[in-house]
């Protein structure tokens, strides 16, 4: 059997031909196919054991799977020509309906962060308190205040906008688990 090295001009280690063959024959009988299948198993098992008997995965997987259905759904909803399918055949025409769609998808949550920063802004000059809790419920993957369908105005396109202030006077790190100022954490961005 050979060694594998990583000899001077030499691109990539390449293991023994005997092995590689054996590997892609696939062979239920190949001890070693046998062996990395029963050891992929072994791991899975582990980890859905793992995800079963621990709540804060759950919930961590959860939302995560949440935020990402709720971003592929207003990304449906915003790419609704055709409903919803690419009926060209070129692969370059097809990526760039995809980015297109995803430029569109992260321009309305842009819009949607703007908007509740104002709002936000607004309550607090009012005297409302805002609670972090509160804001962190609040999705950015709204669609029903943007119509698809509504007149669009370009006169408008050659307004010099204020510049845009991400700063919100809220605290944050109660949500991180983290002390004020820590790290210059303290308060939002």
């Amino acid at each position: 059997m050979q060694v594998v090295t990583l000899a001077p001009g030499h691109q990539r280690a390449r293991p023994p031909v005997p092995v590689r063959r054996r590997l892609r024959a696939g062979s239920r009988k190949n001890a070693t196919d046998t062996a990395f299948r029963e050891a992929g198993r072994v791991i899975r098992t582990v980890q859905l054991l793992r995800y079963l008997s621990d709540a804060p995965p759950r919930r961590r997987v959860t939302a995560a799977t949440d935020k990402i259905e709720a971003f592929n759904g207003l990304s449906h909803w915003i790419g609704f020509g055709n409903g919803g399918v690419i009926t060209d055949n070129d692969p370059v025409e097809q990526e760039k309906t995809t980015k297109f769609n995803a430029l569109l998808t992260n321009a309305v949550i842009f819009h949607n962060a703007l908007d509740i920063a104002e709002i936000v802004r607004q309550l607090q000059e009012e005297g409302w308190e805002i609670d972090p809790e509160d804001l962190a419920h609040i999705s950015l993957y709204l669609s029903e205040h943007i119509g698809r369908f509504g007149e669009y105005s370009t006169h408008e396109l050659g307004i010099q906008l204020a510049a845009y202030d991400p700063h919100l006077d809220v605290d944050f790190s109660p949500l991180r688990g983290d002390d004020p100022g820590t790290d210059g954490y303290g308060q939002a961005a």
